[in-house]
């Protein structure tokens, strides 16, 4: 790789940790191609995207991100996984990880926030930004419902009590 290649694989790694909502970082050491496959195939899935990069050249990217302290994990066989959605990598990762015991977990970064282990599992706990936007339209959309059916009830009520006065009449 020469040097114009190399700044380019910077300029991009410097684009992902500073656009990205989480960045995940884990050993994959003993993967096949096709289970990094399936990785990449389930993170794409998501909305995220996979990313193999040396260690090196992924720390020079680093420097001066907010993200900058998870410089210290990348150490060894490393994989980035990320997206914009701040919840998607961490949910696909884990997920991920359960099912292969040789994709580790190390750590990520959440914007400024440097995300240990736990921190991983913890964003990747959360709801989707999807299934967040469903509950809150759901919320909202609820006590609409409820007001149109208080509204046509008591006309319902009065249309029934008009029908019983005019039988009684007749």
């Amino acid at each position: 790789m020469d040097r114009a290649q190399k700044e380019a694989v910077v300029a991009e790694l410097g684009e992902i940790f500073e656009s990205s909502g989480v960045v995940v970082v884990a050993h994959y050491a003993g993967l096949t191609v096709a289970d990094m496959e399936t990785l990449r195939a389930q993170m794409r899935e998501a909305g995220g995207h996979v990313r193999v990069a040396k260690n090196r050249l992924a720390k020079i990217a680093l420097d001066g991100k907010p993200c900058a302290s998870i410089a210290d994990l990348l150490t060894g066989m490393t994989v980035l996984t990320y997206s914009e959605d701040p919840v998607a990598a961490a949910k696909v990762a884990q997920e991920f990880s359960k099912e292969n015991d040789k994709f580790e977990i190390l750590g990520g970064a959440m914007g400024e926030n440097v995300l240990d282990v736990a921190g991983v599992k913890a964003v990747a706990a959360m709801p989707s930004r999807e299934e967040l936007i469903s509950s809150i339209a759901g919320c909202i959309g609820a006590p609409a419902s409820n007001i149109a059916g208080a509204i046509g009830a008591p006309a319902s009520n009065i249309a029934g009590i008009l029908s019983t006065i005019e039988d009684k009449a007749a």
